[in-house]
């Protein structure tokens, strides 16, 4: 399979903002919840919960459900 020259410019970026400590996504989904009520409420994020805010920059896919996440607990919050 060849990459394309935007493929390819995006995988050098996602390589760029990598950290020595990552987590998947089957591992940000376990936190998410939690990383999002800190959120929500205004608290500030606990080091252990970094990684997560980390991954949701970088994973599209997370970050649209982290984005649903938000809206349904506002939603909640709001009624």
């Amino acid at each position: 399979m060849k990459l394309n020259e935007k493929q390819i410019d995006r995988l050098l970026q996602v390589v760029g903002v990598t950290n020595d400590q990552e987590i998947d996504c089957g591992q940000c989904h376990a936190v998410i919840a939690e990383f999002a009520e800190h959120q929500l409420t205004g608290q500030s994020i606990p080091q252990g919960l970094e990684v997560v805010k980390h991954h949701l920059s970088i994973c599209t896919d997370c970050s649209e459900e982290y984005e649903l996440l938000q809206k349904a607990l506002q939603s909640l919050i709001d009624e």
